[in-house]
């Protein structure tokens, strides 16, 4: 696994910066993507892939314990949808 620190002090390494600057990078890049996500917006990395919100409808469970019948609210998710480039580096 890959954590946010890894990350930072890659991109410091590579670019000649402080680790302190790499990691404000890193979190100014979630930012942006954060803040497309809850204004609705599609995120769009090139060779990467998209990030989008799907809406989910409300819908009927049921309590694996007890099973009772349950309605889970409706809810927005993040997707991500790889891009071509992504899968083909994967599948080398």
């Amino acid at each position: 696994m890959t954590t946010t620190n890894e990350i930072a002090d890659k991109i410091a390494a590579e670019h000649s910066l402080t680790k302190a600057q790499g990691k404000a990078v890193v979190e100014a890049v979630f930012s942006a993507i954060t803040a497309a996500a809850t204004s609705g917006a599609e995120t769009s990395i090139p060779g990467f892939g998209k990030f989008k919100v799907k809406d989910t409808p409300e819908r009927e469970a049921r309590n694996p314990a007890t099973g009772a019948t349950i309605k889970v609210a409706a809810q927005k998710k993040v997707a991500f949808t790889p891009a071509k480039a992504l899968k083909d580096a994967l599948n080398k």
